[in-house]
Protein backbone atom coordinates (compact mmCIF):
# COMPACT_ATOMS: atom_id res chain seq x y z
CA UNK A 1 0.00 0.00 0.00
CA UNK A 2 1.03 2.91 -1.20
CA UNK A 3 -0.34 6.09 0.50
CA UNK A 4 0.15 9.55 -0.09
CA UNK A 5 -0.09 12.51 2.11
CA UNK A 6 -1.02 16.25 1.15
CA UNK A 7 -0.99 19.45 3.57
CA UNK A 8 -2.20 21.58 0.49
CA UNK A 9 -5.10 19.47 -1.22
CA UNK A 10 -9.14 20.79 -0.61
CA UNK A 11 -11.37 18.29 -0.18
CA UNK A 12 -15.37 18.54 -1.43
CA UNK A 13 -17.78 18.09 1.53
CA UNK A 14 -18.67 14.87 -0.13
CA UNK A 15 -15.15 13.34 0.32
CA UNK A 16 -14.95 14.71 4.09
CA UNK A 17 -18.79 12.93 5.10
CA UNK A 18 -17.51 9.97 3.24
CA UNK A 19 -14.03 9.41 5.10
CA UNK A 20 -15.94 10.43 8.46
CA UNK A 21 -18.56 7.68 7.82
CA UNK A 22 -15.40 5.11 6.83
CA UNK A 23 -14.20 6.01 10.06
CA UNK A 24 -16.96 6.24 12.73
CA UNK A 25 -16.01 9.42 13.31
CA UNK A 26 -19.31 10.39 11.75
CA UNK A 27 -20.87 9.46 15.40
CA UNK A 28 -19.90 12.67 16.49
CA UNK A 29 -19.62 15.18 13.64
CA UNK A 30 -22.71 16.94 11.87
CA UNK A 31 -22.81 14.86 8.52
CA UNK A 32 -26.64 15.18 8.30
CA UNK A 33 -25.34 19.01 7.18
CA UNK A 34 -23.86 19.24 4.89
CA UNK A 35 -23.79 23.20 4.92
CA UNK A 36 -21.97 22.84 8.67
CA UNK A 37 -19.74 20.36 6.96
CA UNK A 38 -18.77 22.90 4.59
CA UNK A 39 -18.35 25.46 7.14
CA UNK A 40 -16.08 23.63 8.81
CA UNK A 41 -14.09 23.22 5.82
CA UNK A 42 -14.08 26.40 5.28
CA UNK A 43 -12.96 27.81 8.30
CA UNK A 44 -10.70 25.12 9.45
CA UNK A 45 -7.27 26.58 8.16
CA UNK A 46 -4.78 23.18 8.10
CA UNK A 47 -5.98 20.34 6.52
CA UNK A 48 -3.34 17.15 6.01
CA UNK A 49 -5.23 14.36 4.09
CA UNK A 50 -4.06 10.56 3.30
CA UNK A 51 -4.88 9.17 0.05
CA UNK A 52 -4.48 5.48 -1.43
CA UNK A 53 -4.29 6.62 -5.53
CA UNK A 54 -7.64 8.65 -5.33
CA UNK A 55 -9.20 7.30 -2.89
CA UNK A 56 -9.00 9.62 0.41
CA UNK A 57 -8.21 7.20 3.34
CA UNK A 58 -7.11 9.82 6.16
CA UNK A 59 -8.38 13.74 7.09
CA UNK A 60 -6.58 15.90 10.14
CA UNK A 61 -8.45 18.95 9.92
CA UNK A 62 -6.85 21.55 12.53
CA UNK A 63 -7.26 25.11 13.78
CA UNK A 64 -4.06 26.96 14.31
CA UNK A 65 -2.35 30.59 14.56
CA UNK A 66 0.59 29.07 13.68
CA UNK A 67 2.25 30.82 16.70
CA UNK A 68 1.22 29.08 19.51
CA UNK A 69 -1.61 26.47 19.49
CA UNK A 70 -3.23 24.23 17.18
CA UNK A 71 -6.42 22.13 17.87
CA UNK A 72 -6.94 19.15 15.79
CA UNK A 73 -10.42 19.30 15.53
CA UNK A 74 -11.02 16.31 13.70
CA UNK A 75 -8.82 13.09 13.14
CA UNK A 76 -10.24 10.15 10.61
CA UNK A 77 -8.62 7.29 9.40
CA UNK A 78 -10.44 4.97 7.45
CA UNK A 79 -11.04 1.45 9.21
CA UNK A 80 -9.85 -0.73 6.38
CA UNK A 81 -6.01 1.34 6.75
CA UNK A 82 -6.16 1.65 10.29
CA UNK A 83 -3.38 0.04 12.25
CA UNK A 84 -1.03 1.50 9.44
CA UNK A 85 0.48 4.70 11.05
CA UNK A 86 -1.63 7.07 9.32
CA UNK A 87 -3.38 8.82 11.76
CA UNK A 88 0.07 9.38 13.43
CA UNK A 89 1.24 10.60 10.82
CA UNK A 90 -1.61 13.32 9.77
CA UNK A 91 -0.70 14.09 13.31
CA UNK A 92 2.87 14.82 13.25
CA UNK A 93 2.42 16.30 9.36
CA UNK A 94 -0.62 18.74 11.04
CA UNK A 95 1.95 19.57 14.02
CA UNK A 96 4.48 20.27 11.35
CA UNK A 97 2.46 22.64 9.50
CA UNK A 98 1.08 24.73 12.61
CA UNK A 99 4.68 25.32 13.32
CA UNK A 100 6.25 22.33 15.76
CA UNK A 101 8.90 24.14 17.13
CA UNK A 102 6.22 27.06 18.38
CA UNK A 103 2.95 25.62 18.68
CA UNK A 104 1.88 23.36 20.98
CA UNK A 105 -1.07 20.40 19.58
CA UNK A 106 -3.87 19.51 21.18
CA UNK A 107 -6.99 17.69 20.48
CA UNK A 108 -10.35 16.12 22.69
CA UNK A 109 -10.30 12.60 22.19
CA UNK A 110 -12.97 10.74 20.84
CA UNK A 111 -13.95 8.22 23.53
CA UNK A 112 -13.43 4.88 21.91
CA UNK A 113 -10.17 6.18 20.64
CA UNK A 114 -8.36 7.95 24.30
CA UNK A 115 -6.47 4.67 24.33
CA UNK A 116 -4.47 5.59 21.23
CA UNK A 117 -3.20 8.96 22.21
CA UNK A 118 -0.57 7.78 24.63
CA UNK A 119 0.76 4.91 22.39
CA UNK A 120 1.48 7.42 20.07
CA UNK A 121 3.84 9.69 22.33
CA UNK A 122 1.14 12.60 22.91
CA UNK A 123 0.49 13.20 27.02
CA UNK A 124 -2.86 13.43 28.60
CA UNK A 125 -4.09 16.12 30.81
CA UNK A 126 -6.95 16.46 33.09
CA UNK A 127 -7.21 20.16 33.34
CA UNK A 128 -9.31 20.30 30.18
CA UNK A 129 -12.75 22.04 30.32
CA UNK A 130 -15.84 22.25 27.81
CA UNK A 131 -18.79 24.66 27.54
CA UNK A 132 -20.92 22.33 25.17
CA UNK A 133 -22.79 23.74 22.08
CA UNK A 134 -26.37 24.35 22.52
CA UNK A 135 -27.72 22.79 18.95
Amino acid sequence: MNIHYDTNRNISADEFIDVLKRSTLAERRPVESRERIEKMLQHGNILVTAWDGDLLVGVSRALSDFSFCCYLSDLAVDEKYQHQGIGKELIRLTHQVAGEDDSTLLLLAAPRAVGYYPKIGMEQFPECFVIRRKG
